[in-house]
């Protein structure tokens, strides 16, 4: 596996232009990314699209390549515990995988008895209940609390313009969506790299509260994790410092992450109702600094944009936020 951003991709895709891959065809249109046919392989190409409240909310800047090059960092070090479809990362926008079969579940792994929608552990926990997810729970626990251990919650994997739907383990398999044995792998495999991603964003002064994980099967029939891993998009981080801190005064911990934006837009009164209001520049230019505040924490280097910046008129006032 080739994870320095090199200068040119080997056969078949020596000298390949990312920007000019988008003509190649779109296989499919995500919330974050664009699935690009290369025949025999795939481009999976980082934009900049942010994804919250199920709405396209607008550009954060860098966004796309602080996910690409902060899944490359994670894939390195999860590489002894799970094979990754990436075969090379030629630059910071762009991701050469191998075509797998995606898992139709969504794996989300929690690590704190937090949140606050309907579905959320602390919801559901505050109101009474002691057993969600098919999980026992203790009583006296607090909002934000470690639990005593990470819990796999899984959801379904929504079709476009639909809802991830909560599902059970048991249902998983009762269902036929993942037979016993493949999601056996799954969860032993999936609370591992969280285990793994609890330790090093200790080490970084964050605290990596929950995350969802993709899973694919390749041809030979491999258990691959794809799509990204432990970024601001695909989990949630909070300031460790902040934890108690603010728990103190009634506050909640400090978020690194795309809870940013949707904190912010709580805040100005939007729910998730009808179309969002446009991401505002100032807005964009906070959570560009989050997301590569993460970043830079995480993997101990200066976020860098490569040849491919924002635009102009957001850049300067990201170079001196």
């Amino acid at each position: 596996m080739m994870l320095d951003f090199g200068p040119a991709l080997e056969e078949p895709f020596e000298g390949l232009d990312p920007v000019a891959v988008a003509d190649l065809g779109v296989l499919m249109r995500g919330k974050v990314r664009d699935v690009i046919d290369l025949g025999d392989e795939v481009a999976l190409i980082a934009t900049d699209r942010l994804s919250a409240f199920d709405h396209v909310l607008g550009t954060v800047p860098y966004r796309g390549q602080v996910l690409n090059q902060m899944s490359a960092w994670w894939f390195e070090r999860i590489d002894d515990l799970v094979s990754s479809h990436v075969l090379s990362i030629p630059d910071p926008n762009v991701t050469i995988g191998r075509k797998c079969k995606t898992l139709p579940v969504e794996v989300v792994v929690r690590g704190r008895l937090s949140g606050s929608t309907s579905t959320a552990l602390w919801t559901r926990y505050g109101a009474g209940e002691r057993t969600i997810y098919g999980h026992d729970f203790p009583d006296g626990m607090q909002k934000n609390d470690a639990l005593p251990e990470a819990l796999i919650t899984p959801t379904t994997k929504a079709e476009q313009g639909a809802h991830d739907e909560p599902i059970t383990e048991r249902e998983i398999v009762e269902r036929g969506l993942v037979n016993a044995e493949l999601w056996d792998e799954v969860r032993t495999t999936a609370l591992a790299i969280f285990a793994r991603g609890e330790a090093l964003a200790a080490i970084a002064g964050l605290v990596l509260v929950d995350t969802k994980y993709e899973f694919g099967v390749d041809p030979d029939g491999t258990l691959t994790i794809i799509d990204e891993v432990h970024t601001p998009d695909s989990s949630r981080f909070w300031r460790a410092s902040t934890v108690e801190s603010r728990r103190a005064a009634g506050g909640e911990p400090e978020n690194l992450d795309k809870e940013f934006v949707r904190l912010a837009y709580a805040r100005a009164g939007y729910r998730g109702e009808g179309d969002p209001p446009p991401l505002s520049q100032e807005l964009a230019i906070e959570a560009a600094g989050v997301y590569q505040e993460t970043f830079a924490a995480l993997t101990e280097t200066t976020f860098d944009p490569g040849e491919y910046p924002a635009a102009p008129r957001v850049e300067s006032a990201l170079r001196n936020r």
